[in-house]
């Protein structure tokens, strides 16, 4: 993971020209939601849907999409520069049943190691960095909240 003191000037202008098109993105993202035939689509599969564009927003190149292996699914699989990066995505409506990123707990966190090594076993690529995310999503729609949480577990 790339430090603070690590990071080129580079890094720093395109994070600082990025932040403009990723702050937009979500406020298109809100009103999108809100179309009336947007609510007949399952919760968790606009929930990834919204966390694939953001991520695609911040840099990341998604690489597999709800990736299936070793009886576990990942729900993205992305290349953060140079670090391949397995994210679990957790929407939830309200607050009732907890965080969104409560879910993950010790057994799905197994779950999804493995099938991060399963997919790393079938690409061949053993050498990356790999780092494991979680995104948070409460409340779909207008007053929608995202939370990415790098390096989760």
């Amino acid at each position: 993971m790339a430090t603070l003191a690590n990071r080129t000037s580079f890094d720093v202008l395109r994070d600082w020209l990025r932040r403009p098109y990723v702050m937009l993105g979500g406020f298109c993202d809100r009103w999108y939601e809100e179309l009336p035939w947007r609510k007949r689509i399952p919760l968790g599969q606009r929930g990834e849907g919204i966390a694939r564009r953001h991520l695609r927003r911040c840099g990341y190149l998604i690489l597999a999409r709800n990736y299936r292996a070793s009886g576990a699914e990942i729900d993205l699989v992305a290349l953060d520069a140079s670090q391949l990066v397995f994210v679990e995505v957790k929407a939830r409506s309200d607050h009732e049943a907890g965080l969104p990123q409560e879910a993950v707990d010790d057994h799905k966190r197994e779950q999804i190691r493995r099938a991060a090594e399963a997919y790393v076993m079938s690409r061949r690529a053993q050498g990356v960095a790999t780092r494991f995310d979680v995104i948070a999503i409460t409340a779909a729609g207008r007053g929608r909240r995202l939370e990415l949480i790098k390096d989760a577990f």
